[in-house]
């Protein structure tokens, strides 16, 4: 997931977690997303695949930092873990699923609703494919027009101020840099 849009760039499910699955999932997400060399942090949890060497010099080869969550910390980053529960609590997902086809079927109908129809109020009430792909100024720019022309047929209704869309986001962090003004504040 790209945290600052909140677009899911790729995702798989497989029957069993392992070094040589999510070197695929990273390598085919990073060429589907054109990612150039130190572009990119990737942040994981600990878990073995995501820790192992093969996933560490496929990173290093495609110029990827790499960082993971504090050890023994299960919802070390809010962002996936506020997608994850957007999936628990979506009311198609089942008890169980029938098979793994029944749940990469889900999970396909899932992210497409997620990435293009889902609005987050996160990120200024955009979907993630909006804010990813740099649509999300001009949307911006459209809210501030209806709203405008809103006020202007009924300034009544809006107490004599003019609305305004909620604020694009600027940054979103993780494990956020040190910068010099924080260490000399």
């Amino acid at each position: 997931m790209d945290i600052f849009s909140r677009y899911v760039v790729g995702w798989m499910v497989a029957h069993q977690e392992s070094t040589a699955l999510a070197k695929r999932l990273i390598e085919q997400s990073c060429i589907k997303q054109n990612i150039e060399p130190e572009q990119l942090a990737l942040h994981a949890d600990r878990g073995s695949s995501m820790k192992s060497k093969g996933v560490a010099q496929l990173l290093a080869d495609l110029g990827i930092t790499k960082t993971h969550s504090r050890p023994y910390v299960s919802n070390d980053n809010p962002y996936s873990e506020s997608q994850f529960k957007t999936l628990k609590y979506c009311p198609e997902f089942p008890g169980r699923f029938g098979s793994i086809q029944d749940s990469r079927a889900f999970c396909q109908r899932f992210f497409r609703w997620y990435n293009q129809e889902h609005y987050h109020s996160g990120i200024a009430l955009m979907t993630p494919e909006n804010v990813h792909y740099g649509m999300a100024q001009k949307i911006y720019d459209d809210r501030v027009e209806v709203l405008k022309s809103a006020f202007d047929l009924n300034p009544k209704r809006f107490k004599g101020n003019v609305p305004k869309p909620p604020i694009l986001p600027k940054a979103a962090w993780i494990n956020k840099p040190e910068t010099d003004s924080v260490l000399y504040d």
